[in-house]
Parts: C-alpha cells; sequence; structure tokens
C-alpha cells in the first residue's frame, strides 16, 4: 500500500519557455481535501481532474487520459542528490506526491484506489517539455531526465470522489502484461526498437501511441 503526501496545484503565472501562454508547472502542497472528476476529452470542459488546478497548455495536456500526474518522492529525493538542490513536492509538476508506491513499474491499465472513494487507472508515461526543461533549468535536462527513464504516470479517472495528504493508495488490479510505464517511456523516447512489445497492452493504448508503433513498422520494413 502507498501513500498520497501531498495534492499540489499551481495557478496561472506567465511561461517564459512558451510565448503567449501561461503555465502550471509551479504547482505546490495544498491542505484540504479536494475534489475529483473525470474531466472528459482533452479541449473539452475542465483540463484536469482537480478543478483547482491551472493547465497552461490544454491542447497537449490534461483530458481524460492525462486527468491527474503521480509522481514518487523517492524518485523527487533521488533527484535531489544528483542535482544537488533542494525539490520540494510539486516541483516537477505533479498532481499527486505519492510514497511508497512504484510509480514507473506501474502497468499500463492497472488500478489504483486513492482514498475511500477515488478509482484511477495508469494510462501512461509523462513526456518532458520546453516548459519542464526550463522550469527545471538544468543544462541538458531533457537528456538527463530522459536517460532515468523514471518519468511518472499519468491517470485517468474511472470512479471520481475526494482525495487529500495522508490518504492511502491501494493497487486493486494490475492487468497480466508486462508494459510499464517505464518501458513505455524508452519505446516512446530513446530505445524505438522496444515499441512493439506495447502492443501486449493494446487495449490501454492511445491512438497517438498506436500510429507511432504502426509508423515504426513501415519505417523498419521500408
Amino acid at each position: 500500500m502507498g501513500l498520497l503526501e501531498s495534492v499540489n496545484l499551481a495557478m496561472a503565472e506567465p511561461n517564459p519557455y512558451k510565448k503567449s501562454m501561461s503555465t502550471g508547472i509551479n504547482k505546490r502542497p495544498q491542505p484540504g481535501r479536494f475534489a475529483v472528476t473525470a474531466p472528459g476529452p482533452r479541449g473539452q470542459g475542465q483540463a484536469g481532474a482537480l478543478a483547482d488546478d491551472f493547465i497552461g497548455d490544454p491542447k497537449h495536456h490534461g483530458g481524460s487520459r492525462q486527468a491527474l500526474y503521480a509522481f514518487e518522492r523517492s524518485d523527487l529525493d533521488a533527484w535531489e542528490r544528483k542535482l544537488g538542490r533542494e525539490l520540494g513536492n510539486g516541483f516537477f509538476g505533479e498532481n499527486l506526491t505519492t510514497s511508497g508506491l512504484d510509480v514507473n513499474g506501474a502497468l499500463l491499465g492497472e488500478t489504483w484506489r486513492i482514498g475511500d472513494d477515488v478509482v484511477a487507472r495508469v494510462t501512461g508515461p509523462r513526456i518532458p517539455c520546453s516548459t519542464f526543461r526550463g522550469w527545471v533549468g538544468e543544462s541538458g535536462w531533457l537528456k538527463t531526465f530522459t536517460a532515468e527513464a523514471r518519468p511518472g504516470a499519468y491517470l485517468s479517472i474511472e470512479r471520481p470522489g475526494e482525495i487529500a495528504a495522508g490518504d492511502p493508495i491501494t493497487v486493486l488490479h494490475r492487468p497480466e502484461h508486462d508494459v510499464t510505464i517505464s518501458l513505455v517511456y524508452r519505446a516512446l523516447t530513446t530505445e524505438r526498437e522496444l515499441l512493439p512489445r506495447l502492443l501486449a497492452a493494446d487495449e490501454y493504448l492511445d491512438d497517438e501511441t498506436r500510429a507511432t508503433i504502426a509508423r515504426e513498422r513501415v519505417r523498419r520494413l521500408g
């Protein structure tokens, strides 16, 4: 069983890394209980599962498959040691900072119960963007982050409810395949030869990933 260390939210701030945009990457732990809802398809209605959280680029972030973003506190601790600086909960832009979970070893389609009510499904890894690179401010950051292949996981909402820091997180179900968050991330970034392995979890893949697999198959056959 894991633990929800904090629920992290952000207000809109100017984004110096993308012109004409605001950003919500500066997420910080917030007290209290928060309603979690299924936001629906990207670009329609609420951007994420937490109404009080700002998502700066709803064209590429948020929506039903990216309703919440979870990152493990032990991974933040490891980055603190590597970078030699303090990284508070929420610093990587995660809504949920967890402990006691193997977030990057989670399987696509795996379901978690958070607190008493909320059920969330693991949908895929976070792919870092230019805002994340600029926000962290380390030379070669995207390459460094990618090499670790521990990107954290996006979640969809299967059952709404309320959550708060201190809530338990229980893994309810793990599908019978071996496609983890880390494997998906490696396949989509630095190890394209792994893409065919993702088809073992085909029912949990999004259309974009299926298209990427198809393109890679054509490229290799061509």
